[in-house]
């Protein structure tokens, strides 16, 4: 074996010294000794025969070959670069129609809205990327977010201080308290985010007892009602053996860090004190007069409801109701020109009032709904806004077999679909102008002296449909949305107006009966008369 190949032996060891210090290092994590024995040894065993080769290396590099040599390691250095870059200016686009790989929009807004710091450690394994990366983001849309990440195998010592046992494990920190977050999913690391921040949990009641729907039911459309098949308008019959569910509500308002029970209030109002917002939900049974007391008294006392009553349903809230100037019609909405599909009694409503429940709101219909009514007389203290109005061209029937307008029993349109009510704290010390007998069962008066010498302030909303929020229509275009802006109003947190759990739903295209009629006009009778007019135009001048 000649010089040049002992040296071009030396040459190839020492660089594999050197790639075993480095890979030392990797493995390590740390300078150990090994390391800096193999990378000297590496350095000097690399520098020994590139100077024994110097000759041989010098001639590879003349002419041609040099210059194939320069134009690879150029080529090598500006991938390099180009690594770098990337990972130190990452730029991310997500070309999914759905955009699963971005930050929805809700979830963008409350961060933005976010006017607590919170700290963030989240403990993950290399399998986890994906929900690294939705922590990433999140830090990325505010700095009132920060976070840290650790690999409890790789960083142990911080697991034990922080008492993680496994990865996945995320820990929330603001102003002193603390959370923990097992969730992978950008609702569950929101939702997180909120409580830490907020530092209280509100509380929803949805009433029970007397046919409403099922807030841990995702119970839909497996039943029957009406002939034929299953219908919520015209037609349609009470089913008490199979109640709907209003899982997905539960769910919406639970991921915006409210707790959901279901209540009973056979026992009195007891049970109301926690409650930030009541929710009737579409009873299909007359309340007991304790019931209506509670429900009475809770208000009296500055609590909110959202009351969501059907139509042709006689629930006893009726008095209840006309004490804060809005009536129950006993009709049901049919709008001719603005509806969901193909049924007239499921009005479909595109252009709201100004209000903070409708903002940004799209497209809502409301399958099988009541108009409501303001009161003869305006009630002192409170205050009544139309939120959701249907069309010029509805009627509220009270036909509830057929749709068939009688100028003689019939309201026309516009009516009021929903209404946000605003009660005053002078209206509930009053006792001179409100007729109390309309009450089933009047306040003490010591109850009413004090709640009148607080500061009483009741929000309540009302809208004459339940269906709209059940499990069947909530994740349809703007329902789900109206439901949680109204609570998140009635809570007081208009901070939260806008948001709502994402939902990675089949595409479908969602159409009033006007905008079916105009696409069918244009897709199938205006385009191929066009084409039949030009082919005819042609025909005829070539002949």
């Amino acid at each position: 074996m000649d010089r040049s190949s002992h040296s071009g032996l030396i040459l190839i060891a020492g660089i594999a010294l050197l790639v075993g210090a480095a890979a030392s290092q990797a493995i390590l994590l740390e300078i150990a000794a090994v390391t800096v024995v193999l990378a000297i040894a590496g350095l000097l065993l690399s520098a020994w025969g590139a100077y024994a080769l110097r000759a041989e290396i010098g001639g590879i590099l003349l002419h041609r070959r040099g210059e194939i040599v320069l134009y690879t390691l150029g080529i090598v250095g500006v991938l390099v670069a180009l690594s770098y870059f990337s990972v130190r200016f990452p730029v991310r686009f997500d070309m999914t129609a759905s955009k699963i790989y971005s930050l929805s929009e809700p979830t963008v807004q409350m961060l933005k809205r976010l006017d607590k710091p919170v700290h963030i450690v989240f403990f993950h394994d290399p399998m986890m990327r994906e929900t690294v990366e939705i922590y990433q983001l999140i830090a990325k849309q505010t700095d009132k977010v920060t976070v840290e990440f650790y690999d409890p195998m790789l960083n142990p010592a911080q697991a034990r201080m922080r008492g993680v046992e496994f990865a996945g494990t995320a820990i929330f920190e603001s102003e002193g308290r603390k959370l923990q977050i097992n969730g992978p999913s950008e609702t569950d690391i929101a939702n997180g985010i909120l409580r830490v921040s907020q530092g209280v949990q509100q509380t929803v009641c949805f009433l029970d007892g007397h046919g409403e729907p099922d807030p841990y039911s995702l119970e839909s459309h497996d039943h029957s009602e009406g002939n034929p098949g299953h219908s919520h308008g015209l037609g349609s019959k009470i089913v008490l053996h199979e109640r709907h569910g209003i899982a997905k509500a539960r769910h919406g308002l639970e991921t915006l860090n409210y707790a959901v029970e279901k209540i009973s209030l056979l026992q009195g109002d007891n049970k109301l004190s926690r409650c930030v917002v009541l929710v009737v939900a579409g009873p299909r049974a007359p309340l007991l007069e304790t019931e209506i007391k509670a429900i009475d008294q809770y208000l009296a006392k500055g609590g909110n409801a959202f009351f969501m009553l059907d139509p042709f349903i006689r629930t006893g809230l009726e008095p209840v109701l006309r004490e804060f100037g809005v009536i129950l019609d006993d009709d049901l909405v049919i709008d001719e020109a603005s509806h969901f599909w193909t049924d007239v009694s499921s009005p479909a409503v595109t252009d709201y009032n100004r209000h903070e429940i409708t903002r940004d709101l799209p497209l809502t219909f409301f399958p099988g709904v009541r108009s409501l009514s303001p009161t003869p007389e305006r009630v002192p203290g409170t205050s009544v806004r139309p939120v959701i109005n249907s069309s010029k061209s509805s009627y509220g029937g009270t036909n509830r077999e057929r749709a068939e307008f009688n100028k003689d029993k019939d309201k026309a349109g516009p009516l009021t679909l929903m209404v946000a009510v605003n009660r005053r704290p002078e209206f509930v010390a009053s006792t001179e102008t409100v007729t109390r007998a309309q009450r089933p069962t009047p306040l003490a008066p010591s109850e009413t002296a004090k709640a009148g010498a607080s500061d009483i302030k009741s929000r309540i909303a009302v809208i004459g449909d339940s269906d709209f929020a059940t499990n069947s229509f909530f994740h349809i275009l703007g329902n789900g949305t109206l439901f949680l802006n109204t609570v998140n109003y009635l809570a007081a947190q208009e901070n939260l107006i806008g948001l709502e759990p994402r939902t990675y739903d089949v595409p479908r295209v969602d159409l009033t009966n006007r905008q079916m009629k105009g696409t069918f006009f244009l897709s199938i009778i205006l385009i191929p008369a066009l084409m039949a007019v030009v082919g005819i135009a042609v025909w005829w001048r070539r002949r």
